[in-house]
């Protein structure tokens, strides 16, 4: 994980130097849909049966309604191994490493959502996602133990890049925040380490990579 954010926030830093005004082309209603996927999902690639391999795939369809407003859907899958709630200031990384918070099993969530994007200045833009899950609690043997609800939403800001001879090609640096409102039916064993944290996280940094057509 350290690995994928500083690679992350360098390839954000060397497109934020590099790219001239020409490629911040938000405007190009040529091509109206557009596939993207976040970088993150690429730091499990070769974790295997690694027990914070976070198995995490997530796949964005979109449409451009015009210049300044793009909707979507959102489907996403990832497991858990602990809280999503753990804040950085509460040492993110060094629990992960500690394992102390680590579930007794793993948590699966999957859902299909929905996306609203706004290009607010050149290639600036604010969106908001809301993702109903269906959860899956599993043991340490990953045994079935019970099932619920969850509805997941983040909020967005971020900068598109595009690139390419015609600029189908593109970059979403970001940063998120997100919160779930509802989170039914958690086992006892999983509720009292949930408990003890957040019901939202705050500043992610991600990179998602895309192509319009």
């Amino acid at each position: 994980m350290k690995k994928l954010l500083i690679i992350s926030f360098m390839l954000c830093a060397f497109n934020g130097y590099s790219q001239n005004e020409n490629n911040f082309n938000s405007n190009n209603t040529v091509y109206k849909y557009r596939v993207s996927f976040p970088a993150i999902i690429l730091g499990n690639i070769g974790k295997g049966g690694e027990r914070t391999n976070t198995e995490h795939i997530e796949l964005h369809f979109k449409r451009e309604l015009d210049a300044k407003n793009i909707i979507g859907l959102k489907f996403a899958t990832w497991r858990l191994f602990q809280p999503m709630g753990i804040q950085w200031w509460d040492g993110l990384l060094d629990k992960i490493d500690s394992k102390t918070e680590f579930y007794p099993g793993h948590l699966r969530e999957t859902g299909v959502g929905f996306t609203y994007q706004r290009m607010l200045w050149k290639g600036l833009f604010a969106s908001v996602e809301v993702l109903p899950q269906l959860k899956t609690y599993l043991d340490e043997k990953d045994k079935k133990i019970a099932n619920g609800f969850k509805l997941y939403t983040s909020y967005h800001v971020g900068y598109h890049f595009s690139f390419g001879k015609k600029k189908r090609f593109f970059i979403e640096p970001q940063i998120h925040c997100q919160n779930w409102i509802f989170d039914t039916n958690t086992p006892a064993e999983f509720k009292a380490i949930d408990n003890q944290w957040k019901s939202y996280f705050l500043f992610e940094p991600n990179l998602y990579i895309g192509f319009k057509f």
